[in-house]
């Protein structure tokens, strides 16, 4: 199977269009506050027209009250909602109960750290191993997970670019990669061709 890319933290019709043109299967609206990579409702909801079916649209979102992601998220026009907050287990619960598809967020220390039952309580649709500052552009250890992967669908995050994302996914052979500093050329600023060789080195571990 294909390695499931998502390019996140988009803001602009132009990044927007560069995704979908070289092959990501998702791309990503930032609504946690502080990020400079942060939308609003309107913004994401004009981008979210430019993504064609096939292409999943996320909302990510921090720390922020369930009935303010799900509002959000309606809102857009999103299906799926990706939490890096400490959220719960009823907040995941939450959010299936709206219909949408949750991706659960943690740096992969917490979730070294987690035991198997908490891990089964969220029953999120696919896990996220992050560094321990998302979207800082630090490198995940891979020793964290060099005696256990997960067991189900997951994600690779943290530090990737055009430049390592290929050694590292036949490395951790993960479900998918997600990127969003990695793509820029300035913080917060995404840069197309940055964005194409991203694609373009994951196909070429798959």
């Amino acid at each position: 199977m294909s390695t499931w890319i998502k390019i996140c933290g988009l803001s602009t019709p132009e990044t927007v269009d560069a995704a979908v043109a070289a092959g990501a299967d998702a791309v990503g609206f930032v609504f946690a506050a502080g990020s400079p990579r942060t939308v609003d409702v309107a913004t994401a909801s004009a981008l979210r027209e430019r993504v064609p079916e096939g292409v999943e649209a996320v909302g990510v979102f921090r720390g922020q009250p369930m009935s303010e992601v799900v509002a959000t998220a309606r809102a857009a026009g999103l299906t799926s909602v990706q939490l890096h907050g400490d959220e719960s287990p009823a907040d995941v619960a939450e959010a299936h109960a709206a219909g949408l598809r949750v991706v659960r967020a943690v740096s992969a220390q917490a979730w070294a750290a987690e035991d198997e039952e908490a891990r089964a309580a969220y029953r999120e649709d696919v896990l996220l191993l992050d560094a321990v500052d998302p979207g800082a552009g630090q490198v995940l250890d891979p020793a964290l997970l060099s005696e256990t992967a997960p067991a189900g669908p997951w994600v690779l995050a943290g530090g990737l670019s055009p430049d390592n994302v290929a050694a590292s996914v036949r490395l951790l052979r993960p479900t998918g990669v997600d990127v969003s500093s990695g793509v820029e050329s300035s913080r917060g600023v995404k840069s197309p061709d940055a964005i194409t060789r991203f694609v373009d080195a994951v196909r070429s571990a798959d």
